[in-house]
């Protein structure tokens, strides 16, 4: 998968998406998010993975960079998870 990441976002906000970083003017967004999925904890205890933003139904966006904290390598129960769901 290309450029799967796990982004720590504010606030509070854990993302399983693909990312690619856009050449941009100075004050403009500069990451590209392709079919973001928020990772979730549901009532059992169990995380999940579910669309981002619920109210869209687009499925790319910019982002400026400094909204995120740091990016991780999912693992590999997220990436069969987000392949399952970009289907």
């Amino acid at each position: 998968m290309k450029n799967l990441k796990v982004l720590i976002a504010k606030p509070n906000l854990v993302l399983v998406t693909q990312i690619e970083e856009v050449p941009t003017e100075l004050g403009e967004p500069d990451c590209k998010l392709i079919e973001p999925f928020e990772l979730f904890k549901n009532d059992k205890g169990e995380y999940n993975l579910r669309k981002w933003p619920e109210f869209t139904d687009q499925r790319e966006m910019k982002i400026h960079s400094d909204s995120i904290f740091t990016i991780l390598s999912p693992t590999s129960w997220q990436v069969e998870m987000y392949k399952k769901l970009i289907k």
